[in-house]
């Protein structure tokens, strides 16, 4: 099975407008949800989108404005799609 890729912005801009606590928050549903096995998360460099920011990657698309409630609704879709 090939895993969900999940690439943070780790950029400045998105860093402090929000993807520390995105990350935070990846990483706890990650473990809680015992994903390890179907999602690789990864830090990346600037998405080149940062007015837009937080940005998140998920397999390729990239998502923008990533709020926490945003991100739990991304990550519930790719749970469901992955059991």
């Amino acid at each position: 099975m090939e895993k969900i890729l999940i690439e943070v912005c780790m950029g400045s801009s998105c860093f402090s407008r929000g993807n520390k606590r995105n990350l935070e928050l990846l990483q706890e549903y990650i473990r809680k949800e015992q994903l390890e096995e179907t999602v690789e998360l990864r830090g990346r460099l600037c998405a080149g989108s940062c007015k837009k920011g937080p940005n998140i990657m998920i397999d390729g698309n990239l998502y923008s404005g990533v709020t926490p409630s945003l991100l739990k609704t991304l990550l519930q879709s790719l749970s469901s799609r992955k059991r």
